[in-house]
């Protein structure tokens, strides 16, 4: 096994030196066309948690070029009975870490002991997240473990088109069609413009193109707040298309819809030369990638959540209580929520607050209108259900979010 930690160049380091040599040869994970056999990119994920890995651990563990998914840590696969194959390398992953173990101790401040004369450890809060690192091997590494078996998305609830034009419909964007082989987002008039549907030579084309575009929109002022206004050809154009491209692959790979990297040739010099300039950039805009698909992803939750509360109002078993209207976000709260933890630095005018990034210190206004403002205060009020990602079908604690997708704000 290679896990050397003397390593000199950082994560971001490493995966943007390798990115380039994947855009250069036409297959890095987001160029990669669709097909009917599948994702050309599938989600890496914990095969002990069930858990993915997000933002740029996406990436780390893409540059395996392993068919399985599954990864997991040396210890968790001992755990599990599985054995790491002799002379197997790992891969890196970065994670942030909101607690540790630390001995527990007495009254007197002596340790306490367990029935074998170890320490009792208790897992207590950190003051400060701390982003470190960790090495994982892949499941065709690892001897004992189970075969893969794929979901069948035929047997899903929703059909990939059915999901999309509801989460489409659900975010309330405006979207104009018109006859042309144009389509865009304009963050002037807060619109997305597109061909006609039958301008498509399939449905989930269409769709991809309406959600990569609807990527775009995310970055509103009143959204996730990015930096819209560049000109085209402008490195600010460039950035924010390797944001949406990521995001589309994520989109397009949780709906199973794919995505078309066709379109997006045109910028692949523009990213080569940002990557071998900031090399941090693939760093913030994979992490930017996933604010992107949890803010849309959200208006899925938005809309079962809804229509559940439509039927209780039917069926009168539910009211609001007077208090939930009162709530607020107040200065120093600090939210773990949508793989990040916020904290509210103070109140500016007009309504709106500061707040931070605090795994990356970015800082950014938040007005009481803004969406992510509810999100937070919902998951202040209850910690215990926030929802994340490919996780928004099942509740999971707030501190077990804040994990792998870090980066400046997207």
């Amino acid at each position: 096994m290679n896990m050397s930690s003397k390593n000199s160049k950082s994560l971001h380091e490493i995966v943007a030196e390798n990115i380039i040599k994947k855009l250069e040869q036409g297959t890095a994970p987001w160029q990669k066309p669709w097909n009917d056999n599948g994702p050309a990119f599938e989600f890496p994920y914990n095969a002990t948690t069930g858990k993915r890995y997000k933002g740029i651990n996406i990436f780390s563990l893409a540059m395996a070029d392993r068919d399985d998914p599954r990864w997991m840590t040396f210890k968790q696969a001992s755990e599990k009975g599985w054995q790491v194959r002799k002379g197997e390398k790992a891969s890196l992953i970065q994670y942030v870490k909101l607690h540790q173990l630390v001995p527990k101790k007495d009254e007197q401040g002596k340790p306490i002991l367990d029935e074998k004369g170890k320490p009792v450890k208790v897992q207590v809060r950190l003051d400060r997240p701390i982003i470190t690192t960790a090495w994982v091997f892949n499941a065709e590494q690892i001897n004992g473990i189970e075969p893969l078996v794929k979901p069948d998305v035929k047997q899903f609830q929703w059909s990939p088109i059915e999901r999309a034009e509801n989460l489409i419909q659900a975010s309330g964007a405006t979207i104009t069609h018109r006859a042309g082989d144009k389509a865009f987002y304009s963050p002037l008039r807060d619109s997305i413009t597109m061909p006609f549907r039958e301008q498509f030579d399939a449905p989930d084309k269409y769709y991809a193109t309406v959600l990569h575009e609807l990527g775009h929109w995310t970055g509103h002022e009143n959204r996730l707040d990015r930096r819209l206004i560049n000109r085209y050809g402008t490195e600010g154009y460039a950035r924010e298309e390797l944001r949406a491209e990521i995001a589309s692959m994520l989109i397009g790979q949780e709906l199973h819809i794919g995505h078309d990297p066709g379109q997006h040739v045109a910028y692949v010099d523009s990213w080569i030369q940002i990557l071998r300039d900031t090399p941090f950039e693939i760093h913030a805009a994979a992490a930017d990638a996933e604010k992107i698909l949890n803010y849309i992803l959200a208006f899925e939750q938005k809309r079962e959540i809804k229509a559940a509360a439509d039927v209780a109002v039917e069926e009168h078993t539910v009211t609001q209580p007077q208090k939930a209207k009162e709530a607020a976000l107040s200065m120093g709260d600090e939210i773990a929520y949508n793989n990040t933890v916020y904290r509210v630095q103070g109140h500016l005018k007009r309504g709106r607050m500061r707040v931070e990034d605090v795994t990356t210190g970015n800082v950014f206004s938040l007005s009481k209108t803004d969406r992510l403002y509810n999100s937070l205060l919902q998951a202040k009020q209850h910690p215990e259900a926030v929802k994340v990602g490919a996780d928004l079908h099942r509740p999971v604690h707030a501190e077990k979010e804040a994990v792998a997708a870090y980066g400046i704000r997207r």
